[in-house]
């Protein structure tokens, strides 16, 4: 007989190239790590050290399955991104090691409602609703970090066929090891954790009917269409 008082909840995972799946524990994500994208939204790079928001873990959507329009926001915007897979857990983790903890890379989807984001801002509230509401991280298939360089790369967004969004893994302010290992400063990260990290300038407004597709080089791609 189970000690539950409700049914357990399924435990959301993505898929690797592998074919098993990637079981996913918390979605950490940093925000303003290109520097062309920290000024479209009004910041100055050169003065911000890395700072980090959440999804909950059933917030992503996989397998290229449709992503549902949001409630609650006349503003939904996208913003693509390289996720890292984190394998080995570790807490103050140094960044000539902080790789070693990554089990692989994909691509993902940051979307925000961005008019809840601005309200949230200029109250100085959190921007929980804003990001971490349900279907807000598409994901696309888990590569092993043995077959990335997560330190370059051609980083694409298209919307509908045309190119919104076009940068270089190159241009990060803070590298992926420097990312991962100044948030285990702050959590133990754990195997099954993701972290989404930053996107580059270009991201824009989305509607019922688009189709997103995603791309970085060497990694791979993700698709959805918002409905």
């Amino acid at each position: 007989m189970s000690d539950l008082v409700i049914p357990a909840p399924p435990t959301p995972t993505v898929p690797t190239t592998s074919g098993a799946r990637f079981p996913v524990r918390r979605v950490f994500c940093v925000g303003r790590n290109y520097a062309a994208h920290a000024r479209e939204m009004g910041h100055d790079p050169d003065r911000e050290p890395p700072f980090f928001f959440t999804k909950p873990a059933d917030a992503v959507v996989v397998d290229g399955a449709d992503t549902p329009y949001p409630p609650a926001t006349d503003r939904l915007e996208h913003e693509v991104e390289l996720v890292a897979a984190i394998g080995v857990g570790g807490s103050d983790i140094p960044v000539e090691h902080a790789l070693e903890h990554v089990w692989g890379y994909a691509v993902g989807l940051d979307l925000t409602r961005r008019d809840l984001q601005a309200a949230a801002k200029q109250l100085g509230r959190p921007w929980d609703l804003a990001k971490g509401f349900d279907a807000s991280a598409p994901i696309g298939t888990l590569v092993p970090a043995s077959t990335v360089d997560p330190t370059r790369g051609a980083i694409t967004l298209e919307v509908d066929g045309g190119t919104r969004q076009r940068g270089d893994l190159a241009d990060q302010i803070w590298s992926v090891a420097e990312v991962v290992a100044e948030l285990s400063r702050f959590v133990a990260l754990a195997p099954g954790d993701l972290v989404m990290t930053g996107t580059p300038d270009g991201v824009g407004r989305v509607e019922r009917g688009t189709d997103l597709l995603g791309t970085i080089d060497g990694v791979g791609t993700v698709s959805t269409r918002i409905v």
